[in-house]
């Protein structure tokens, strides 16, 4: 048999391009020189570009094909690069100078519709410490009572905001600054109140026309600037209460608190039971009207007696005016309480501080303990029945 025609042998060296048909020189979308994908030209790097501008040139690849590489549709990092003393054109958010875009956002030279930044205060200036009237704000300080805070006022000892006042009709905020006889008024303390047993011969003031020693020239020099509430006349002692709170002053000399001060009484004379009806009863002394007293007879002592006296509302001099009025001379007069406060043992001319809880609990202020509610008793018994 014959042998059938061999194939012809296909041709050695390299493929020749004619026989294959592809187009010859560069590929499509090139040229000389070039980087793949882009013409070559300037950079986008002009301050305020148009963000997002596409890249010029054609991708590479077969003619119709998909482009080998996805070229970024937006710029991104340092693509549009900003004058950073122009902060209009920063992108939204604001940038940090010399930093990334995006991310959290920096400094702002201040946008429009910006709220300027408050001025700071001036290290030491003296403010309010609370609102209200000006003389209430003083005498809360400590600095006097009310009514010695409006004398001030009317001295022109006292500014706020740089202005003397003239009038002590005046509110004040925590933002206004209020200086007496110059210096800045310090922040209010926690109230406190000490007990102090007052000798004879000294008066209830801070200074006395006639020239005579008050009960501030004997106190300890340690202690601080301090009120008395409510006062003793020249020849009584005992018991006397100290501030440094103008607002428990006022409270506590107000009628309306309701607390009983009491005193042990020494009368030259022999009073009877309807010789003290009077006092028990409510007594006019000239033209003024002295409310009920509690009045005890303790004992008679020679040609003296002792009576315990308990007063709601203190007047000048009542107890005396009132003796006077019914045929008795008070010789001795001793303050032994002032409502939950008791003079107990403490000596004469001496000075003691109430423990902060007690003044909290007495007065009712911040932080006191609430009373404790009472329980009630329920009554024991089947559980009810359940109806049908």
């Amino acid at each position: 048999m014959s042998k059938p025609p061999s194939r012809p042998a296909k041709p050695s060296g390299p493929k020749s391009r004619a026989s294959t048909g592809p187009k010859s020189g560069p590929k499509a979308g090139f040229k000389p020189g070039s980087k793949s994908g882009f013409k070559p030209g300037p950079k986008v790097a002009v301050a305020g570009a148009e963000r997002g501008a596409k890249p010029e040139g054609r991708p590479f690849g077969k003619p119709g094909g998909k482009p080998a590489a996805k070229p970024a549709g937006k710029p991104r990092g340092r693509g549009i690069v900003h004058d950073e003393t122009d902060y209009s054109s920063a992108p939204r958010g604001g940038f940090k100078a010399g930093g990334k875009m995006g991310g959290k956002p920096g400094a702002k030279s201040g946008p429009r519709g910006a709220k300027p930044a408050p001025e700071p205060r001036p290290t030491g200036t003296p403010i309010a410490t609370e609102d209200g009237r000006i003389a209430k704000v003083l005498a809360r300080a400590g600095v006097a009572s009310r009514r010695e805070a409006e004398k001030m006022i009317e001295e022109g000892r006292i500014s706020v905001n740089g202005k003397v006042l003239e009038s002590p009709a005046l509110n004040v905020t925590a933002k206004d600054r209020i200086t007496v006889d110059g210096v800045p008024l310090a922040p209010p303390e926690a109230p406190r109140i000490w007990l102090y047993h007052k000798p004879v011969g000294l008066v209830t003031t801070t200074s006395d026309e006639k020239g005579r020693e008050t009960i501030f020239d004997k106190l300890p020099e340690e202690l601080p600037r301090v009120m008395s509430i409510g006062r003793l006349d020249l020849n009584s002692e005992g018991l006397l209460l100290l501030t440094n709170d103008g607002g428990i002053k006022r409270k506590l000399e107000l009628p309306s608190t309701g607390w009983l001060r009491k005193y042990r009484v020494r009368v030259n004379g022999s009073p009877t039971e309807d010789m003290l009806k009077p006092l028990r009863a409510g007594i006019m002394v000239d033209g003024q009207k002295f409310q009920p007293m509690e009045v005890t007879l303790d004992r008679q002592q020679g040609a003296n007696a002792w009576l315990t006296v308990g007063l709601r509302e203190g007047k000048n001099r009542e107890i005396r005016r009132a003796m006077a009025d019914i045929g008795l001379t008070v010789n001795r007069l001793i303050r032994v309480s002032y409502g939950p406060f008791q003079l107990g043992e403490l000596k004469e001319g001496e000075v003691q501080e109430l423990r902060p809880k007690v003044v909290r609990d007495q007065l009712g202020l911040d932080g006191a303990k609430p009373d404790k509610p009472v329980p009630s008793r329920q009554r024991r018994g089947p559980p009810p029945r359940k109806r049908s």
